[in-house]
């Protein structure tokens, strides 16, 4: 295994989750918790009685 040094330490970068991808995935998430909860529980129109 190579030790690095502080310079070889400074140029490693990680993969930054961007707030868009963080944005898109959540609505996801909330858009198929919707459906799935529409599916199970389903609620009449409020027009209908």
């Amino acid at each position: 295994m190579k030790r690095l040094n502080d310079n070889e330490l400074k140029k490693i970068k990680g993969k930054e989750a961007s707030l868009g991808l963080v944005i898109g995935v959540s609505a996801l998430v909330a858009f198929l918790v919707g459906v799935i909860s529409g599916i199970t529980n389903p609620e009449p129109c409020g027009g209908e009685k």
